[in-house]
């Protein structure tokens, strides 16, 4: 099953893997949404796909999310991410929920086949960027959001909606002092000078919508 928003990108990907001998194209799907609701029918009939190709930006449920309840609810079904970010926290997250792949969108055909098929046997694929910077990780500390905590995205997301320390207090139940302290860690943590640059971070990592504030 191929899961993305874009028409093109769904109709372009799926006319390649029908060339394919080994390889089926059972549907198609425009979100985490839908992709549930297919699969749902799919298991109800015993005919669920081997594995999901999906983006990670897209409406209603997005690509984490969707991987994280498509694992959990068929565990037998295999997840290859294909999308066009590569931040090491997209990557992190998906992996963390289920994937068996990652591939970004400026892969060639030849990877994206070889990812389905890896995935079809249980084995982890990784686009070559990724791998590298997953090895240079390693070892190393962690930096930008990986270096919040979960209290910490929180007052992030927060703050991404305009909420000042003593509605960011109130919605924590803590006192202003201790958001403020939260805020300035946040910022410290991120290298960042003002409330505005930590909004744009928060829309950037998916922690609150492009419109938020």
């Amino acid at each position: 099953m191929i899961v993305d928003d874009h028409w093109v990108v769904r109709r372009g990907v799926r006319a390649y893997l029908e060339l394919l001998d080994d390889i089926e194209v059972v549907d198609e799907a425009v979100d985490g949404d839908e992709a549930m609701g297919k699969l749902a029918t799919m298991a109800a009939y015993r005919s669920l796909p081997r594995v999901v190709l999906l983006d990670l930006m897209m409406p209603r449920i997005d690509g984490a999310s969707a991987t994280a309840q498509i694992t959990r609810a068929h565990p037998d079904v295999r997840i290859v991410v294909l999308t066009a970010f590569g931040e090491m926290q997209r990557v992190h997250m998906a992996l963390a929920s289920g994937a068996s792949g990652y591939l970004l969108k400026s892969a060639c055909p030849e990877e994206v086949v070889a990812a389905i098929r890896a995935a079809s046997r249980n084995d982890v694929f990784l686009d070559p960027v990724v791998a590298r910077q997953l090895t240079r990780d390693i070892g190393a500390p962690p930096t930008g959001m990986a270096t919040l905590t979960e209290r910490e995205k929180v007052v992030l997301s927060l703050v991404a909606t305009g909420s000042s320390n003593k509605s960011i207090a109130r919605a924590l139940v803590i006192s202003e002092r201790t958001a403020r302290t939260h805020v300035s860690n946040v910022l410290r943590k991120l290298q960042l000078n003002s409330r505005t640059q930590a909004a744009l971070v928060a829309v950037r990592e998916g922690l609150v919508p492009p419109h938020t504030g």
